[in-house]
Parts: structure tokens; C-alpha cells; sequence
């Protein structure tokens, strides 16, 4: 473990899609796995009414107004072009009960909702049963950065419930303590 700041030296713009960087990509992960995520699956079908569907944690809100929200998919994953080409995704935002659903769906597997419930949602889009939130956007546009691409959406549909949301951080699974729930497991010690 080193705490000494890693400052790249080349021009970031230089670095995209390249073997350049000075930046060591597995430390990069292990870095930027401190930072805890929610877990979600991001759902589209293609036009043959396929689903697909893959576990991301790269979601984040982008706008209020418009509700406009945010996700990555790597530039090699064999369902690009279904994402790319559909007309609307569904966040599926993933609770503590479903980390056997968040490990199948960060599987490859031919059809990874076998045995998964599932109702379409707008364009098509697979909404799961018991998330904590389901968003429902439309796709708006991509851009694309470094080997990914980052897909914006505006949420036309929501719902959620007060369900315990799965997190991940340091490649594991975890969960929300607040910070009364923390005094309470203190004083109980």
C-alpha cells in the first residue's frame, strides 16, 4: 500500500485508448474500489425482443431537471450494440437479498435471465422484482472515454421503496449502516 499521490506526467488526451499511461491500471482499481457504490443492473432488449442485461456500479444521478441519470459499459462487452441500439435501459437498483442475482448477472452467460422474473418496463426494458428502485430512461445519448461508453439517460418512469440497498467497495458486497445504527452496535460491544 503506498499513499504517495499518483500524478500522471503524459497529456490525459494523449492517454485515451493507449498503453501510455503511467498509471498502473490494477492499482487504479484497487484505488478506485475504496470508493463504495451502489449495485445495479442495467437492462435493454434488443430488436428481436432479446433481454440483456449486465451488474454495474458505474450509475450516478447527472441532473434534477431534467432527470437525467448516468452508466458505463466497456467497449468490449459482447452486449454493446444491444444498449447502443435500444431506445430505453432500466436501472434496476439491486437490495441486500439480491446478491445472488447481482453475481449472475456479472456473468457471461447466453441468457442470463433464465429462471429470472422479470416485466417489460418503457421500450421494452426488463424491470426486476424486489429492487430497492427501478428507473426507466430513455436514451438520450453516448460518449465515448478511454474503454468505455458512457450512456445518459432521461428517467420518463421511477419507483422504489425503503428496502435495504446492496453496496460494493474494495470487490465486495456490503451494507448501509447509519451512523445511530453504528452507536447502538458500539454500546452493545
Amino acid at each position: 500500500m503506498n499513499d504517495a499521490p499518483k500524478h500522471p506526467t503524459a497529456v490525459p488526451a494523449n492517454e485515451l485508448a493507449s498503453d501510455s499511461s503511467p498509471i498502473d491500471p490494477r492499482d487504479f482499481r484497487n484505488a478506485l474500489g475504496t470508493y463504495g457504490t451502489g449495485v445495479t443492473i442495467i437492462t435493454a432488449v434488443a430488436s428481436d425482443g432479446k433481454p440483456y442485461g449486465f451488474t454495474c456500479n458505474s450509475f450516478a444521478s447527472v441532473s434534477l431537471n431534467p432527470p437525467l441519470v448516468l452508466w458505463s459499459l466497456v467497449i468490449y462487452s459482447s452486449s454493446l450494440t444491444v444498449f447502443q441500439d435500444a431506445s430505453h435501459f432500466a436501472v434496476n437498483v439491486l437490495g441486500t437479498s439480491q446478491q445472488g442475482l447481482a453475481n449472475k448477472f456479472a456473468r457471461s452467460s447466453e441468457d442470463k435471465f433464465a429462471g429470472v422474473d422479470w416485466t417489460p418496463g418503457l421500450g421494452g426494458a426488463p424491470l426486476l422484482p424486489e429492487c430497492v428502485a427501478n428507473f426507466q430512461c430513455r436514451a438520450v445519448n453516448r460518449y465515448y472515454g478511454g474503454d468505455h461508453v458512457i450512456f445518459l439517460g432521461a428517467v420518463e418512469a421511477y419507483s422504489y421503496n425503503r428496502k435495504e440497498p446492496l453496496l460494493f467497495a474494495r470487490g465486495t458486497y456490503g451494507r448501509f449502516m447509519a451512523a445511530d445504527d453504528r452507536s447502538k452496535a458500539d454500546n452493545s460491544a
